[in-house]
């Protein structure tokens, strides 16, 4: 090599990997053979790979035309798009999978099936009340919901109507019917797309999977087109989308996957770790990184999100048990506030004390486009919007209109287009941060903010973002970015839904809350039956429900809030009680796995086993939680003993006039009579068994256990 081109691919490196971390620089400098990236949160997944496409590319290793880098949002393709512009690749192809498909189907129809290609169905609702009505089924706007989520779930499993009913056992009764319903109207659906001559999402999928199966000459081309291939949030992959990926490949090993398996929160649509899991166990030559390094999070998060993680009760489908294994992350910033926990009397004063700490973090210099409150379901949001709109707090609520939808916006692109050839002739033209502040000035953009809120403060805000995005684009763009340059990407964002940033306080689910990123967070509605959810009930559903939490955990840089109610309405029964996810994290808490240490914390009450312990069902109701076991399964307790227990019982609570289960319940008996403590440690680990339960009755307990042994 000549000291020119070392100088030129030492220059190459600098720019392309300088910045990098030891990892992310491996991640982003093997570029040949299979690789699997193990990213946790926070860790610049998303940097090392397009870093790596970049590096590949520049250094001739890559055509940009013969790489598809794939992931599972329209917003994160765009994001990547971006960021590969940004390092001077932008023809790399970056793609959902069913835009990916979608091209290639378009593209080879007409030769492998012929004919035009149907039309795409947007929304499932209105042919499966059709195909209901076909069935004389009655379906309310809920249930047509809920079986197009089965429905979904059915066709990215690769299942069909005629095999959809032996591989559905145990999923309930969606939409309220049975699965022989369900697979009726499954099918009856089918039917209506075929007379009105329309596909589904889904259908691009298992189309274009058909076709690459059965017409070699297409499969050849498509291999030919695409040599390398990047899968972003491989932990999300559905057994469809894992086939077409495979079909894609046509049995090479180009291949660079990314994910986390402990952010796997989407299993109701199909998606699951395996593949990313098993990803060695199919490319055992393959290069395996470990991305550990928290850029986004303060060590007091980081500690909260490892700790939560390490309580979970089962890590993955792998075959490995090391590969099951939670990333633990390594905080990289300085220390922040600790995490504060807040219990409150009821939803509304659980969403008055939001608002009031919102507040605060806004008077203290926070910008409020950097805080958002995540709950478990979106009906949760009211109290919030109430709450904040009270306190003369803006805020958005994402999934609601979209940002391009919006008529300010839409008329704003209409006057930007516009100006673009008078920009164009201009002899002089200003920056664009500033033409775009001339331009929207008049549909009512200032420099400062209104003061009042409402319709006129939410322009504002549109406009702002606006604004905001070009002077960010001039910024890393260079000066060469020109008016039509913005005008352009604002029409690529618009059709991906990759809205600029707009100045409100986030409202959102948690699982709308995925890929973003707040400075502070409000995790809200923490209780049980909220989080976990309440229809959680099997130890993989309650453990997605962990990583659910997990993921709301992570979104925050600085500040973070956790909080629940103990009743629903003002005054109404304090029956709630914080999540078991919480134990062991909030203080003067135990975690259930160390229940039954030493030391004043081990009196307090412990989180009832989710499960049986002796045939690992799940546990349906308190009883059954308190004893930990379920119904159906024999005790293991002594019968003398619980006699014992039972009589004892009997004599206290006729001295005292009070009902048996005043003192102890028959399930808080059980539990004591098939544990058998030998300390008064022991017996305060017992679900039942509180604080003056144990100073009045602790001793005696004990004494009967000893002599109903001694019997």
């Amino acid at each position: 090599m000549t000291t020119e081109n070392f100088d030129s691919a030492q220059s190459l490196e600098e720019r392309i990997l300088g910045g990098l971390d030891a990892e992310q620089r491996e991640v982003a400098s093997t570029l040949n053979g299979p690789l699997c990236v193990l990213a946790g949160a926070g860790t610049g997944k998303t940097r090392a790979i397009t870093h790596r496409i970049a590096y590949g590319v520049h250094s001739g290793v890559y055509s940009p035309q013969r790489l598809l880098a794939v992931t599972f949002t329209a917003r994160a393709a765009a994001e990547m798009r971006s960021r590969l512009r940004d390092l001077g690749v932008g023809n790399v192809q970056a793609r959902t999978f069913h835009a990916a498909a979608l091209r290639q189907l378009q593209f080879f129809w007409p030769q492998a099936v012929g004919g035009t290609l149907p039309n795409l169905l947007d929304h499932k609702a209105q042919m499966i009340a059709e195909a209901s009505r076909r069935l004389r089924l009655s379906t309310d706007r809920a249930s047509i919901r809920d079986l197009a989520s089965e429905i979904e779930w059915a066709k990215v499993s690769m299942l069909t109507p005629a095999n959809y009913l032996e591989n559905a056992q145990g999923r309930g009764t969606p939409g309220g019917f049975d699965l022989t319903a369900v697979a009726r109207v499954f099918q009856s659906y089918e039917d209506v797309k075929t007379d009105r001559n329309v596909i589904d999402f889904e259908d691009v999928l298992l189309i274009t999977v058909g076709i690459l199966q059965e017409d070699q000459k297409v499969a050849a081309t498509v291999r030919e087109q695409y040599r390398h291939f990047v899968v972003d949030e491989y932990q999300d992959v559905s057994p469809l989308q894992q086939r077409l990926l495979e079909l894609w490949l046509g049995g090479r090993d180009e291949l660079c996957v990314v994910g986390d398996a402990s952010q796997t929160i989407y299993s109701f649509t199909g998606a699951s770790p395996k593949h990313l899991l098993g990803f060695k166990a199919q490319y055992p030559e393959a290069n395996v990184v470990k991305l550990i390094r928290d850029y986004r999070s303060t060590p007091q998060v980081v500690k909260l999100a490892n700790d939560l993680l390490a309580g979970r009760r089962s890590g993955g489908p792998a075959a490995d048990a090391a590969w099951a294994t939670p990333l633990q992350l390594v905080a990289q910033r300085p220390a922040g506030p600790v995490p504060q926990f807040t219990e409150c009397s009821d939803d509304e004063a659980e969403a008055a004390t939001a608002a009031v700490k919102i507040r605060e973090l806004l008077d203290a210099g926070t910008p409020a486009s950097q805080i958002a409150v995540l709950f478990r379901t979106n009906g949760q949001s009211e109290a919030y919007e109430q709450a904040l709109a009270a306190a003369g707090i803006g805020y958005q609520l994402r999934g609601g209109e979209r940002f391009f939808a919006r008529k300010e916006v839409r008329d704003a692109i209409l006057q930007l287009r516009a100006a673009t050839r008078a920009v164009a002739e201009s002899a002089t033209p200003e920056p664009v941060g500033q033409l775009v502040r001339d331009i929207v000035a008049s549909l009512g953009y200032t420099e400062a903010p209104p003061h009042n809120g409402g319709a006129l403060r939410e322009r504002w805000e549109s406009l702002a973002a606006l604004v905001a995005l070009a002077d960010e684009l001039a910024q890393v763009r260079g000066e060469h970015f020109g008016l039509a340059d913005f005008v352009n990407e604002l029409q690529e964002r618009s059709l991906a839904q990759h809205a600029p940033t707009v100045q409100g306080v986030t409202l959102a689910s948690l699982h709308a809350a995925k890929g973003l990123e707040w400075d502070a967070v409000f995790l809200v509605g923490l209780s049980e039956g909220l989080m976990p959810i309440s229809f959680a009930d099997t130890p993989e559903a309650v453990d997605e429900e962990r990583r659910l939490l997990y993921v709301g955990i992570t979104r925050a840089r600085e500040h973070l809030a956790l909080s629940w109610s103990t009743a629903r309405t003002p005054g109404g029964r304090a029956n709630r009680k914080p999540s078991r996810f919480l134990d062991g994290l909030r203080p003067n808490s135990v975690a259930s796995s160390t229940a039954r240490g030493k030391g004043p914390a081990a009196r307090r009450k412990a989180a009832a086993p989710a499960t049986c312990r002796v045939c690992g069902s799940m546990l349906a109701s308190g009883a059954e939680r308190k004893v930990g076991r379920c119904n159906d399964c024999p005790p293991s307790y002594q019968e003398q003993t619980f006699e014992a227990l039972r009589q004892w019982r009997k004599e206290i609570a006729l001295a005292a006039e009070v009902p048996a289960f005043v003192v102890f319940t028959d399930a808080t008996l059980t539990a004591i009579a098939e544990a058998k403590p030998s300390s008064l440690e022991e017996l305060a680990a017992l679900a039942g068994v509180g604080p003056a339960k144990l100073e009045r009755y602790g001793e005696d307990v004990l004494r009967v256990l000893v002599e109903s042994t001694v019997l």
